[in-house]
């Protein structure tokens, strides 16, 4: 009798100039996609899924931009193609997009975790546009559990000034 085996999933097949969002534990890496199987990538925005290499490019401000094999960069992580921002800011010209790419392959960047990382590489590059969602969106998220944490000191205390005055 035949033991079952999952079929792998499909990996999808990128375009010339597509943003590519690779899940690791805790965070998105990004890369561009500039053809036959290789990515640009602004490294050591991560290493092989380490979070150790994003604090280690945080504390010396700097990365390097990188061409790698897609398949390296991603290795058993899952990825997707992730144009994200296409129905809100216009793409550059692939071939613009490309060649912006590949002259800044070997080359040091600053690197800042909330003001200069993969993703706002990757969005400058395809949209002539730096952001970062996963920046904003952990701002948000830090500003709403701030203010919950703050609504709820505010009734302990009441609640607790209100029993103390009625002893």
């Amino acid at each position: 009798m035949a033991s079952y085996r999952p079929r792998p999933r499909p990996r999808p097949r990128p375009r010339l100039g597509d943003l590519i969002e690779i899940f690791r534990f805790g965070y998105e890496h990004w890369a561009i996609y500039v053809g036959n199987g290789y990515v640009i990538h602004l490294a050591p925005c991560e290493v092989a899924g380490a979070v150790a290499a994003s604090v280690l490019s945080e504390l010396t401000n700097k990365a390097m931009v990188k061409k790698e094999l897609l398949s390296a960069v991603a290795g058993r992580d899952n990825y997707r193609v992730n144009n994200k921002h296409d129905d809100r800011y216009e793409p550059l010209p692939i071939n613009k997009i490309i060649k912006r790419a590949e002259e800044l392959v070997g080359k040091e960047s600053h690197y800042s975790l909330t003001r200069d990382n993969c993703e706002h590489f990757v969005n400058e590059l395809r949209y002539g546009i730096s952001r970062s969602d996963q920046v904003t969106d952990a701002f948000i998220t830090v500003s709403v559990a701030t203010g919950v944490l703050a609504v709820a000191g505010l009734v302990g205390m009441m609640l607790f000034r209100s029993k103390r005055e009625r002893q």
